[in-house]
């Protein structure tokens, strides 16, 4: 699971919301950093496409601990 921001959000946190890394298909820049999750839905997130890519990485080294 990885913590992300919508776009636009407010700055109170409102936002933030969890994803499962697992179901994300695409991440892409259009400007907007849009993720395409395997079911089709597509969020549009305010984190640049690099962070999410270090996320899920961060993400996917945490389970091989276990």
């Amino acid at each position: 699971m990885i913590k992300l921001t919508r776009f636009n959000s407010q700055t109170n946190k409102k936002g933030e919301f969890i994803l499962n890394a697992e179901i994300i298909e695409t991440v892409e820049e259009t400007p907007d950093t849009v993720v395409t999750l395997i079911n089709g839905k597509k969020l549009i997130v305010d984190e640049p496409m690099d962070e999410i890519v270090r996320r899920v990485m961060k993400y996917r080294r945490a389970l091989k601990q276990f």
